[in-house]
């Protein structure tokens, strides 16, 4: 790793705000699953642990040359009321079957709640989830290579606009009940997942980055990692900016987080049961392997680029230091981010103000806030789809790794 210190993984870490950071080398697996929603006592590692029903069906798919068919099948299926796709191979009906539902410890209350906590916090979860996040996932070096050699690598405006019709549907009012999306965005995410694992394997370029985990990517434990990324980093920040949360609201918004990645096919026995275990969790599996890689950068550097097509790079000074205001100086270096010492001004004054006016008047123009943040997040996806839709983009298995 060179220059990159075991002092700058612990400086991460502690902006991260998370403890027990290795010197660059996750730990093997040591974190105890009584701690997980199955509250078991079990140690095994996720990181060898797939997806093995779905992974199958997929492959099968990918080799007998039906993923155009099977694409062409669900593209119409969108709402989870839908019926299933007619057209597609006997097995993958019989599996969507069997899992396209709600996970039988779901409480529907919780993810009552936790919609209507998103729809209140809605700028705030768009911000972190796309600067913040987003950006952070091309520090995870698994993550950011599987991304880059991948079929949505060589297109990160498609990609990006996928992924955030994963998280769109997932915030919004319904999203779990049937006419919310969610549950098939999820069953969709999960079988572009099986068909990448399929794929990936056969790229030497990506094998040669990667030879953990017997080189099959997407684990359960990468998922985890996904999730430590996004739902435990975003309560992390609302903490630490000190944004109200009631005890109820905190834990429906992790239950739909467990419920989200139990439909991407992660065992019980790895969901996190409450913050605190979620957290310690995160301070295994993410923060000791955050680092930078060719890939990823070339990635951050594409992602914050995208804005560029709108207003020719007037506000690229604004969101680098908007990642350096969520993610710390180290990430912002290690992905080589010019500073912009008016706009690091301007955020650090501007939007701990604009939390505390949000705040105070959220219950005043409860449906200003949301028709406005609701306006934003259209705009974005309209942007990254290509204008196509300022509701969803289309999810469809790839067929492919990154074109040479």
């Amino acid at each position: 790793m060179g220059d990159l210190s075991r002092r700058g993984f612990i400086s991460l870490g502690a902006a991260l705000g998370f403890v027990g950071v290795a010197e660059g080398v996750a730990p093997s697996w040591s974190w105890a699953s009584t701690g997980s929603i199955a509250g078991s006592a079990t140690y095994a590692d996720p990181q060898w642990v797939w997806d093995d029903r779905i992974d199958a069906i997929m492959k099968s798919v990918l080799d007998n040359g039906q993923v155009s068919a099977v694409n062409t099948a669900i593209r119409p299926w969108v709402d989870n009321s839908d019926p299933l796709p007619t057209g597609l191979p006997a097995d993958l009906t019989a599996y969507l079957q069997d899992v396209n539902q709600l996970p039988e410890w779901a409480d529907m209350d919780k993810l009552t709640l936790a919609a209507d906590f998103n729809r209140r916090k809605d700028t705030y979860l768009f911000a972190l989830y796309s600067v913040g996040s987003g950006i952070m996932s091309t520090v995870i070096p698994r993550e950011a290579k599987s991304v880059y050699w991948s079929k949505g690598g060589a297109d990160m405006q498609d990609r990006a606009a996928k992924t955030f019709t994963f998280g769109y549907d997932m915030a919004q009012l319904h999203a779990f009940e049937p006419q919310g999306q969610f549950i098939v965005t999820a069953n969709k995410t999960r079988m572009v997942h099986a068909a990448v694992r399929h794929l990936l394997p056969q790229l030497p370029q990506w094998r040669e980055g990667a030879t953990e985990h017997n080189q099959i990517p997407i684990s359960n434990g990468d998922i985890l990692v996904t999730f430590h990324s996004l739902g435990t980093f975003v309560h992390k920040k609302f903490k630490e900016w000190r944004i109200p949360m009631t005890a109820a609201e905190e834990e429906a918004f992790l239950h739909s987080w467990q419920v989200a990645i139990s439909l991407l096919g992660v065992q019980d026995r790895f969901i996190p049961q409450t913050w605190a275990d979620a957290h310690a969790q995160a301070a295994q599996v993410l923060t000791p392997i955050l680092a930078p890689t060719a890939e990823g950068n070339s990635l951050a550097e594409t992602l914050l680029g995208l804005t560029a097509q709108v207003d020719l790079g007037v506000t690229r000074g604004f969101l680098n230091e908007f990642v350096r205001y969520t993610l710390g100086d180290q990430v912002s270096n290690w992905l080589g981010l010019r500073r912009d010492y008016v706009s690091a001004a301007l955020i650090k004054t501007a939007w701990p103000a604009y939390i505390a006016f949000r705040e105070g008047t959220i219950n005043v123009l409860p449906g200003s806030y949301y028709m406005f943040d609701q306006f934003v997040r259209a705009l974005a996806m309209a942007f990254l789809n290509g204008g196509e839709s300022g509701q969803t983009t289309p999810i469809e298995i790839p067929d492919m790794n990154r074109p040479s």
